[in-house]
């Protein structure tokens, strides 16, 4: 309908550009094939008097055409311009109906609806507008947004994976180092390098973080550790090891030990400890007997060695293994002291006696007055006799068997090999009659001298705890 409208009125505009051309224009006079008949001036004025209201009335008409062409063209105009004007607006307010949110921190998005809006600006016609296809527009830029997104997000997933692979495999490196760091034996460190590079690659080749979390060096270093603890075990040149840990110190037979670091479910524990090889030596303790097992110890038992420093502390072990060389007896054990005496009495006794006795009397009442008259005697006559008989017997002697032994030193004493046998015998068979009369005749205070053989890590906890030290026998 509007290209109905726009064709009437360029119809209309030539026609009037034609009515006005033609009005200036002279007509042009043919060229006469007669001789021009001569006409009246009356005539003539008719003449243009009539072709003159033929040209006003002519105008007249046309500018009647115009100004309803005008007013039908501009009527027919101004509706279409609104119903552009109102496509228009309908068509931005899709647009922004589309065009909105996050979507537009998108750039491509930006410029996707800018091109529209210009787009529907320079539209001429309704038709136009109408094919502008917004929403086709807007699953291009969603699809484009959507795949920018996806894009993004694996580009941030890929960069926390890469960071999270970086520090898996410095965590794995860190915690390779301690044992990297120790005098391996060949074959354990090329294990250990080999291992190591092996869950670098597993890091390297995941594909997630899940995946690259779950990757971890514990087992291995586990194993790589026990198997260095182990040779570490077999080349202590002793027999026996000692396990250290936080200051504490045990013996173990090189099977005992591997049993113990076998044990072990976490490679850390197994780090605490540190081995040792064992060096005996002997030392002296003059203790109480009653701390050294009741002085009932004999030169080759086991013993194990305990300290209490204060009467509430809790009993520690110093030393779990250690032998007993030799024991001496205290000085007040060499002194012999002994007292014999014998008493005999007797008594006898013998008594006899004999009594009589005799009684009269009589009794008169004359006149009634009462008179009595009695007479007693007696006789008593007694003889004793007692002996008492007594006799006693008793002798005494005091032996101080160290001053004999400094005597048979110095050759002092005749038969001194007799002497000799006698001591030997004398040794310990007092705590054994001890043991067999289940008498004790030494007090449990006295100090008693015992030599033992321990590890020589030991001895400076022995020798500083040596006032609260205790010596257990080990049971057979």
């Amino acid at each position: 309908m509007s290209e109905d409208i726009e064709a009437k009125i360029r119809r209309l505009r030539e026609l009037g550009k034609a009515s006005a051309e033609s009005e200036p224009t002279k007509p042009v006079k043919p060229k006469p094939a007669k001789p021009p008949r001569r006409i009246s001036r009356i005539g003539s004025v008719r003449e243009r008097e009539r072709r003159k209201r033929i040209l006003i009335g002519s105008a007249i008409i046309i500018i009647i055409l115009l100004a309803v062409s005008w007013g039908i063209y501009s009527y027919y105009k101004g509706a279409g311009a609104r119903e552009l004007e109102n496509a228009k607006k309908e068509k931005i307010a899709e647009v922004d109906a589309y065009f909105k949110g996050d979507i537009m921190n998108f750039s491509y998005a930006k410029t996707k609806k800018a091109e529209l809006l210009k787009e529907i600006s320079a539209a001429q016609t309704v038709e136009e507008v109408k094919k502008i296809d917004v929403k086709a527009a807007y699953k291009d830029v969603l699809q484009k947004y959507q795949q920018a997104l996806a894009e993004q997000k694996r580009i941030a997933q890929e960069k926390i994976l890469n960071e999270t692979k970086r520090k898996k495999i410095e965590e794995i490196k860190f915690e390779f180092q301690p044992l990297l760091s120790r005098p391996l034996p060949e074959d354990i460190r090329k294990k250990a390098i080999e291992l190591l590079n092996s869950l670098e690659n597993q890091i390297m080749s995941a594909k997630s973080v899940a995946e690259v979390n779950s990757t971890t060096a514990t087992p291995y270093l586990l194993e790589l550790w026990k198997d260095y603890y182990y040779f570490l075990i077999d080349s202590t040149p002793t027999e026996n090891v000692i396990l250290e840990k936080a200051g504490s110190r045990k013996i173990y037979t090189k099977d005992e030990a591997k049993t113990l670091i076998g044990s072990f479910l976490d490679y850390r524990e197994i780090m605490q400890y540190r081995v040792g090889k064992v060096e005996m030596v002997d030392i002296a303790l003059v203790l109480p007997r009653s701390r050294i097992n009741g002085a009932f110890l004999s030169p080759g038992d086991r013993i194990v060695i305990f300290s209490k420093n204060s009467t509430n502390s809790p009993y520690k072990e110093i030393a779990n293994m250690g032998y007993v060389e030799l024991v001496l007896l205290p000085k007040q054990a060499g002194i012999i002291s002994a007292r014999e005496s014998q008493s005999q009495s007797s008594s006898s006794s013998a008594s006899s006696t004999n009594s009589y006795s005799e009684q009269h009397s009589r009794a008169y009442t004359p006149a009634g007055t009462s008179i009595s008259n009695g007479e007693t005697s007696s006789d008593t006559s007694s003889s004793t006799q007692s002996s008492n008989q007594a006799s006693s017997a008793s002798y005494n002697y005091n032996v101080d068997l160290s001053e004999i032994l400094k005597a048979v030193a110095a050759g002092k004493i005749k038969a001194a090999d007799e002497v000799k046998k006698e001591l030997q015998s004398y040794g310990w068979e007092i705590v054994d009659l001890e043991k067999l009369s289940g008498m004790l005749v030494m007090d449990a205070n006295t100090q008693v001298m015992v030599i033992i053989k321990v590890p020589s890590v030991f001895v400076p906890d022995i020798l500083s705890q040596q006032n609260f030290i205790y010596i257990a026998k080990v049971s057979k």
